[in-house]
């Protein structure tokens, strides 16, 4: 089946951070649960995993909204990677009440930045914006309409 995701990269608190969206929208981790760099099996010509990067977590998925899957990993510098944070990735979400808009919007922006406070926009929405204590954008867009 057909699934739109959106897949985030961390330098090393990717279990932090999907702990802090669990809380945001319930539900459990999918996918298998939490994979970790220790469940690789070991392949001919690998190198070895370092021991400091063993319990990192190789891949983990969370159902948030509408069917959309929040997936990600850390990305160790000793396997190459370079976590670099910019303004490419946001998240559009679209709750179906204002009152879900409102707190949602407020749990994830706890602690991050609010870069649009929620409001009325001339298409009509209710839009606002924030990047969370993680550096991931995410934008609020509830077409709820209220007499």
């Amino acid at each position: 089946m057909a699934r739109v995701s959106t897949y985030l990269n961390f330098p090393r608190n990717t279990e932090e951070a999907f702990n802090f969206y669990k809380s945001v929208f319930g539900g459990e981790f999918s996918g298998g649960g939490i994979a970790r760099f220790k469940d690789i099996p070991a392949t001919e010509g690998m190198p070895p995993i370092d021991e400091n990067d063993k319990n990192l977590i190789m891949h983990i998925e969370l159902p948030i909204l509408g069917g959309h899957i929040l997936m990600g990993t850390d990305a160790p510098e000793s396997m190459g990677f370079k976590v670099n944070f910019g303004n490419n990735v946001y998240i559009n979400l679209e709750p179906d009440t204002r009152a879900e808009t409102k707190k949602l919007f407020e749990s994830l922006s706890n602690g991050g930045t609010i870069t649009m406070e929620l409001q009325v926009m001339f298409w009509g929405a209710y839009y606002g914006s924030c990047t969370d204590k993680f550096g991931v954008q995410w934008m609020f867009n509830c077409v709820e309409k209220t007499e």
